[in-house]
C-alpha cells in the first residue's frame, strides 16, 4: 500500500472548500475568511496536519478550530497535494527555513447548518471576518501566489460548484 504523504520540503496542511447551500449567477459560493495578519487577504479554511494525524483528520479539526462549526457533510477528497510556494517574507518564523511552501490535501464539504453556526472565535480566532464568495471572484480575492493552488481546487472539485 502506497503512503500518501505530502512532497519534500512542503509542510503538511488541508484546505478547506466549504460550498454554501445556495448558488448565485457566478456559481455555488464558498466560505472565505478575511486573515486577521493580512487584512487585504482571503482565503478558504487550511491548517497543518498534526503528527500522528491523517489529512481527513486534520481537515475536520481545522473546520471546526477555523470556521467554528462542524455542520458540514464530506463530499470529496482532492486526488493528489496541491502545493504553493510561500514568499520568504511572508513566511513564518516558526517554520525555521524547514519549508518551502505548503502540500494541501483539498476537502470539499456541503455546509449543513446556517449562517448563525460559523462562530470565527470558538478556537484561536486567525479570521477577522467571513463571507460566501461566488466560485467566480474567489480567485480575485486571494493572494497572487495562491492562485495556482486555487485555480487546481477549482477544476478539481468544477463539478460539485457549478
Amino acid at each position: 500500500m502506497k503512503l500518501d504523504v505530502a512532497p519534500q520540503f512542503y509542510r503538511p496542511n488541508v484546505g478547506l472548500m466549504l460550498i454554501g447551500p445556495r448558488s448565485t449567477p457566478g456559481g455555488r459560493r464558498v466560505f472565505v475568511g478575511q486573515r486577521l495578519n493580512q487584512p487585504d487577504a482571503w482565503q478558504m479554511p487550511q491548517g497543518g496536519v498534526d503528527k500522528g494525524e491523517t489529512p481527513v483528520e486534520a481537515a475536520c479539526r481545522e473546520l471546526g478550530e477555523e470556521v467554528g462549526t462542524t455542520k458540514a457533510l464530506l463530499l470529496r477528497e482532492s486526488r493528489a497535494w496541491v502545493t504553493y510556494d510561500v514568499p520568504e517574507a511572508v513566511q513564518p518564523s516558526h517554520w525555521q527555513g524547514r519549508w518551502k511552501g505548503q502540500a494541501q490535501k483539498w476537502f470539499a464539504l456541503a455546509f449543513t447548518g446556517t449562517d448563525s453556526d460559523i462562530d470565527l472565535a470558538a478556537h484561536d480566532q486567525e479570521f477577522g471576518a467571513w463571507r460566501w464568495a461566488a466560485t467566480n471572484e474567489l480567485l480575485g480575492l486571494i493572494v497572487d501566489w495562491k492562485r495556482p493552488a486555487y485555480e487546481a481546487v477549482l477544476k478539481e472539485f468544477s463539478d460539485l460548484i457549478s
